[in-house]
């Protein structure tokens, strides 16, 4: 790249940079998005030190599938949430603790100040078919904002507390969502390991609602696909401007998506007629 390429660059993200400057963005990566935990970890740096407020979620689905396996424990999935048992929940709170640990610890090793934001949901179950999965009933939102206020990033486990204390597994996207709404975020990303929603083979830049739940009901939007679609319009239709859903595997996504005009991926809207901004 030219000098005169990366003036035009900064100049293209300009406008973002004072848009989102003070504002709350929840990042949720996890899964294979793990791989290119580096280049998240630049890009979530870079976002601090222009002013934004990073708070991220994370998820660790195949680092459970391994650890299950590792105990010879079956794993299904119904409409892509885990069913989870008191063997299955013990065995994600140990998978969580030590991906929160290395993602708080690579932060900090370039420089940021982080915190596992552990005890913030609250759960019921959310149904018995699932096992100990959890519905959200509340965040506390004070207890994150009291983090952000000094200076940290948090980093959220999607597990959640319900009656007795007891444990509940919760997915990350959903988790992620719940987040962005207590928080009046501007901005949910969430990483995944494709382009964004494909429908006939097209990637779509923007689905509206109707769009993507006749995908849902139709069998084109499905799989883990599912939750991550759902928490993206359960964030905008509660008044988070903006939801995402891009490539975590292409190096510094995070960047294209928030500082470019094009952007990348898919961005879930309320009805098809609206362009980046």
């Amino acid at each position: 790249m030219n000098l005169n390429n990366k003036t035009q660059v900064l100049i293209e993200a300009l406008p973002y940079i004072k848009k989102y400057h003070g504002k709350i963005v929840v990042i949720k990566f996890g899964g294979n998005a793990m791989s290119e935990m580096r280049h998240v970890i630049e890009d979530i740096m870079l976002l601090k030190h222009i002013g934004i407020k990073p708070v991220v979620v994370h998820g660790g689905g195949p680092e459970i599938d391994k650890e299950l396996k590792k105990s010879k424990i079956n794993t299904r999935f119904i409409n892509g949430l885990r069913y989870t048992d008191n063997k299955i929940i013990k065995i994600v709170e140990k998978v969580f603790l030590k991906i929160n640990q290395g993602i708080v610890s690579n932060l900090k090793s370039h420089g940021a100040k982080a915190i596992n934001a552990a005890e913030i949901i609250k759960v019921k179950q959310k149904n018995p078919k699932l096992g100990l999965v959890g519905e959200i009933t509340k965040v506390d939102n004070n207890k994150i904002l009291k983090i952000i206020n000094n200076d940290f990033i948090p980093v959220i486990s999607p597990l959640g507390t319900g009656n007795g204390s007891k444990r509940y597994n919760i997915n990350a996207d959903t988790a992620a969502s719940n987040v962005a709404v207590a928080l009046k975020a501007e901005k949910l990303t969430i990483l995944t390991n494709v382009q964004g929603v494909v429908i006939n083979g097209k990637l779509q830049p923007h689905i509206d609602f109707k769009t993507a739940k006749n995908g849902i009901k139709k069998g084109v939007i499905n799989k883990g696909m599912i939750p991550k679609v759902e928490a993206c319009i359960y964030a905008v239709k509660n008044k988070c401007p903006k939801a995402h859903l891009i490539n975590g595997l292409v190096p510094h996504s995070l960047l294209l998506e928030i500082f470019t005009d094009k952007g990348i991926g898919t961005e879930i809207v309320y009805k098809n007629n609206i362009n980046k901004s």
